[in-house]
């Protein structure tokens, strides 16, 4: 395949109407700069080149193979090629993109400045990577990306903390790393303040790149463990940051369909009120039972509120494997509705508040809603005090791990939009299948996706029927072995 390379704009004349002679200059200044980089320096430094394989990976990492990504201020292509070899890559000099052509004949090449850039297409993901702290005005160029995003795309931003201004000119007079024109050194709360002012919502943020020479054994140690954790990760070089269109600018989706899965296990004494307290939600909703080899009639109970109720559209299976993430995954795999909602059949999460979480995920509030049975006085009974210190301890722990903000991992009630449980059960096998409430894969598979988790507070209550089956100890031991597993596979990559 060769590359294309498109011209959409060479930049304005300084007697144009309504351009900033001093924007013009300064943008001439920096692709004259960029076209004068001779053969032997448009490859990378030692200094650079770890630096650059570093963001690959984060890259790699960040971003689902089979998305449309762009690349604004591509350089020479390494970046965008290394993830993903049909990219569209955009830079405002002839030279650099001379260079991508010639080193990666797959991608779509496109010579614009992004302060004006105008395309036709929405892409899935967008990277901007040490690009803003080279901007004439990033709220401009944001604004131009903001045109080029859909409601699902994500926007990733990586640049330089200014704590490195120093070593980095000591590394440039050394011959290290390349000669860098005047910069803007903008803080992370410049840019996420940047991006709020452009239309967009930041999801997440985050420092990587902490020893950025190819020292053997140091690098990975300081690049993959080390930065992500406090005070090391004060001395990052890079920032990073994911943000989404904001959803308050975003016309609202048409009336989606619900499915509420119900995992049943002994549970018979709840499923009249369950029938009768769940509410109808969006164009249409749907109840599915999954009944776990109870001891009691709960199949039976199930059955009888079918009959009862034909006005509702209802369906029952039994389960065919052990405890709670079967279920849902078999009620998940045979649900229709747009968006898919877990009710836990003990009634701790009372159905009257399900519309709220309906409201949060239809509204783009957030993409992933997860339920918080922490912020609200609880019943006397609801839940055990060990319980209750492993619930807080596993949401200090899941906040990290996710690098967003999980006050309750195991409350039942979580909702999500059935495409994104479509991509989750596709990347499954990365996370293991070893969890036994099917929450962690939800929320994980959610955090890789990079959806907006939102947490919804509810007010838990006690039992009326049945005992827990939740095994405190022995589940906790293994959510200890889950959260160390997910460490190597969503914070240490």
């Amino acid at each position: 395949m060769t590359a294309r390379t498109t011209v959409v704009e060479r930049g304005r004349s300084a007697s144009a109407a309504g351009v900033d002679p001093a924007f013009v200059a300064y943008t001439d200044r920096r692709r004259q700069a960029w076209n004068r980089v001779p053969d032997d320096l448009v490859g990378l430094t030692a200094f650079n080149a770890a630096y650059h394989r570093r963001l690959a990976e984060i890259y790699r990492w960040l971003i689902p193979s089979d998305s449309r990504i762009a690349e604004i201020g591509c350089g020479t292509g390494d970046l965008l090629n290394a993830v993903a070899a049909s990219g569209v890559g955009i830079d405002f000099s002839p030279r650099m993109l001379a260079a991508a052509r010639a080193r990666h004949p797959g991608l779509e090449l496109i010579e614009a400045d992004v302060h004006e850039l105008q395309l036709d297409r929405p892409f899935d993901y967008i990277i901007l990577s040490d690009l803003v702290d080279d901007l004439w005005d990033v709220q401009i160029a944001l604004a131009r990306v903001r045109t080029l995003c859909h409601p699902g795309t994500r926007v990733i931003l990586n640049f330089y903390s200014h704590l490195w201004a120093g070593p980095r000119a000591v590394a440039q007079r050394l011959g290290l790393a390349k000669p860098i024109l005047e910069q803007n050194w903008l803080t992370v709360g410049d840019v996420a303040n940047l991006l709020h002012l452009a239309g967009f919502e930041v999801v997440r943020r985050w420092e990587e790149v902490l020893c950025p020479l190819p020292i053997p054994g140091v690098a990975a140690l300081a690049n993959k463990v080390l930065v992500k954790s406090w005070p090391f990760r004060l001395g990052a070089l890079a920032n990073f940051i994911i943000a989404r269109p904001d959803p308050s600018t975003i016309e609202r989706r048409p009336e989606p369909s619900v499915t509420v899965v119900v995992p049943a296990r002994n549970e018979a004494g709840n499923i009249d009120a369950i029938f009768e307290r769940v509410p109808v939600m969006g164009r249409a909703t749907e109840l599915i039972f999954v009944e776990g080899h109870s001891r009691d009639e709960t199949y039976a109970a199930i059955e009888r509120g079918i009959a009862a109720h034909p006005d509702r559209s209802c369906r029952l299976f039994r389960q065919p494997g052990e405890g709670k993430a079967d279920a849902v995954r078999v009620g998940f795999e045979a649900a229709t509705g747009d968006v898919l909602m877990i009710l836990d059949a003990d009634l701790t999460v009372a159905p009257e508040d399900l519309p709220r979480f309906f409201e949060a995920i239809h509204s783009g509030r957030g993409e992933f809603i997860n339920g918080v049975r922490l912020v609200y006085p609880m019943e006397d009974r609801a839940m055990r005090f060990f319980n209750l210190l492993g619930n807080k301890f596993f949401s200090h722990v899941f906040s990290w791990l996710l690098g967003q903000p999980i006050k309750d991992t195991l409350c039942g009630t979580k909702v999500l939009w059935r495409d994104d449980y479509r991509r989750i059960l596709a990347g499954r096998a990365y996370f293991g299948d070893f969890d036994p409430f099917g929450d962690f894969e939800l929320l994980f598979g959610a955090a890789k996706l990079n959806r907006r988790i939102v947490e919804m507070p509810i007010r838990y209550r006690e039992r009326v029927y049945g005992t827990t089956n939740i095994r405190r100890w022995k589940h906790g031991w293994l959510l200890l072995g889950m959260s160390a597993f997910a460490a190597r596979r969503m914070k240490w990559v």
